[in-house]
């Protein structure tokens, strides 16, 4: 039971560093996507989208460095979380008519949620070693 515990938890931390990894690099860095520009320049930050973009894929891969090496640990996984929730909100906002496109933040933050909570259950059983 132990170890198909840990093989759920490792899958769930790398299925949820990959939305992470995946969100940060590809959109945010290296393809800049228009639909990230437009809602970064809809919070009127007074900074160039493109910075503001870069910065948060780097957070973003910065974060799921830690879901994956720091594995003994849930502090990244309440962070992944708490960040899928505010920034949720935060579209809601800003710009709600993403909510309803075809890949749009409620289906993917909804998702990498359950991964956070598959992630909590099966580290927190007293069976589980990391």
């Amino acid at each position: 039971m132990a170890t198909s515990l840990v093989k759920v938890n490792h899958i769930g931390r790398y299925g949820l560093a990959f939305v992470f990894f995946y969100h940060g690099l590809i959109p945010k860095i290296l393809w800049p996507s228009q639909v990230e520009t437009s809602l970064v320049m809809a919070h009127n930050f007074g900074v160039s989208a493109t910075i503001i973009s870069s910065a948060a894929g780097a957070i973003e891969i910065l974060l799921a460095l830690t879901i994956v090496f720091y594995i003994k640990s849930l502090i990244p996984v309440y962070i992944a979380a708490l960040m899928l929730i505010v920034l949720l909100f935060d579209v809601y906002l800003v710009m709600p008519e993403l909510l309803t496109e075809a890949f749009n933040p409620v289906s993917t933050n909804i998702s990498a949620l359950v991964l956070c909570y598959l992630i909590y259950i099966t580290q927190t059983r007293k069976a589980i070693t990391l």
